[in-house]
């Protein structure tokens, strides 16, 4: 039997972590969120998730930060990112490192739900 994806979701705002969770679960898949990228760091690699949902604007690790710390360590998987506050300077730079999407805040269920089954579709394939 396969394993119900895993979806990690890191945002310093409570209230955006529990309705993405909400919206994670209600798809289907398993959903661990921590408030900041630090937290997430502190996860063993080999539990790393099928795919992420990352805020841009965190303390201590932006969410660019964080990409770039999973990259140079070899951790890859699919990160979507959300942001209040987008920028093409950003984007530019996580889309060419590799985020699969770069979503402004709030988007709509809809829209995260379209990155999330692109993302895990590709990431399978893999």
């Amino acid at each position: 039997m396969a394993k119900t994806p895993v979806i990690a979701i890191v945002d310093d705002d409570e209230g955006v972590r529990a309705s993405l969770a909400s919206l994670v679960r209600s798809l289907g898949y398993e959903a661990h969120a921590y408030k900041s990228g630090v937290d997430f760091l502190q996860e063993p690699p080999q539990d790393d998730p099928a795919c992420m949902i990352a805020d841009v604007q965190m303390p201590i690790i932006t969410g660019d930060e964080l990409q770039a710390r999973l990259v140079a360590s070899g951790r890859r998987f699919p990160i979507i990112f959300m942001t209040a506050f987008p920028s093409d300077t950003v984007r530019q730079r996580v889309m060419a490192a590799g985020a699969h999407c770069y979503l402004g805040k709030p988007s709509s269920g809809d829209e995260i739900i379209r990155c999330l089954e692109e993302a895990l579709a590709g990431h399978a394939s893999h």
